[in-house]
This record gives C-alpha cells, sequence and structure tokens, in this order.
C-alpha cells in the first residue's frame, strides 16, 4: 500500500506539465540552409536577425512578363514556434499593387496554402516562396483582398498594368 502511494506521487498522469506550453518540435535551421544555399529562381532568402531563426527577409524578383519585372520585393516570413504544425506568415514589405496583397503598410497576403484550416506540417517554404512568386504572374481576382484592384484586374487588364508597373518603379526599385 506504501509502495502504491509512492507511485501515484511519482507517475503523474501528466508527467511533463511544462511541455504544455512548449512546442514540440522546434524549427529546424535546415530548411532555412537549404533555402540560403538554393533558393528558388528570383528569390534570396537570409535571416533578418542572426539570434533570431524565426523571422526572415525573403528579397523576390518580379518575373519576366509580369507588371511587376525588374522590382524587387521584400518580404517578411515569420515562422510561428509551434512551425510546421502551424503555417508562417508571409507579408510583402514592399508595397505593391495587387488584388491578392494589401495594399497598406501591413502587406497582407492571401494564399489559400497558408490558411490555417489548409496548411500542412509537409508543406516547405520553399514552395510558398515559389506560390507567392507564381503568384505575381498569375494573380488570383476571385479571391482577391483587395476588391478595387481585383476588378480592375478582370475589366481592365491595361490600365491595372500600368499602375502595377508605376507602383513597382516607385517602391520596388
Amino acid at each position: 500500500m506504501g509502495s502504491q502511494k509512492r507511485i501515484g506521487k511519482v507517475c503523474n498522469p501528466n508527467p511533463l506539465p511544462w511541455l504544455l506550453n512548449t512546442p514540440l518540435i522546434s524549427y529546424s535551421p535546415q530548411e532555412l540552409a537549404e533555402l540560403m544555399e538554393s533558393p528558388p529562381a528570383g528569390i534570396t532568402v537570409n535571416l533578418v536577425d542572426e539570434a533570431n531563426m524565426y523571422e526572415w527577409k525573403v528579397l523576390m524578383d518580379g518575373p519576366e512578363g509580369s507588371p511587376y519585372h525588374k522590382g524587387k520585393f521584400q518580404i517578411k516570413l515569420v515562422l510561428p514556434t509551434e512551425y510546421p504544425f502551424k503555417p508562417p506568415t508571409v507579408s510583402f514589405a514592399t508595397k505593391i499593387y495587387h488584388p491578392n496583397i494589401t495594399n497598406d503598410d501591413k502587406g497582407s497576403m492571401c494564399l489559400g496554402m497558408l490558411r490555417p484550416d489548409e496548411w500542412k506540417p509537409s508543406s516547405k517554404i520553399g514552395a510558398v516562396l515559389e506560390f507567392a512568386r507564381q503568384l505575381l504572374s498569375e494573380p488570383m481576382p476571385d479571391d482577391a483582398i483587395e476588391g478595387r484592384i481585383a476588378e480592375q484586374y478582370k475589366n481592365d487588364r491595361k490600365h491595372f498594368d500600368e499602375v502595377a508597373r508605376e507602383w513597382t518603379r516607385k517602391h520596388a526599385s
């Protein structure tokens, strides 16, 4: 009986309560190293600060054939401590005229694969960045954050391209 009491104290149903607020798997720097060494075309990846592995600075060239061509866009990528189980936050630090990116100071991006309900832990950041760059070539006006810009993209493509090129010259040179 005495040993059962002792076991009861040692065998807690939650033996490691400190784990409740700690991610079970933290971010591995391997993915960052691979992207820094061999990034997708038109993209460079670095840390904002060497002491913080969770905040990345991404430079993205505007794709050829798009109104963003010859522009260099800075993107901020922040990994949550629960990564890869929760998606990164990706936003444009460079202002951009685009239906899927807010044209405010936040530069929030509408990417389906980054929605918490659609994110898969097996997703790779390289694929996220490639998809973001592809979005510059092929906006998705039916999934827009900026409704007015989406309407312009659909109904007056020539004017949309002119404005997007002007914003690129002004903000992404």
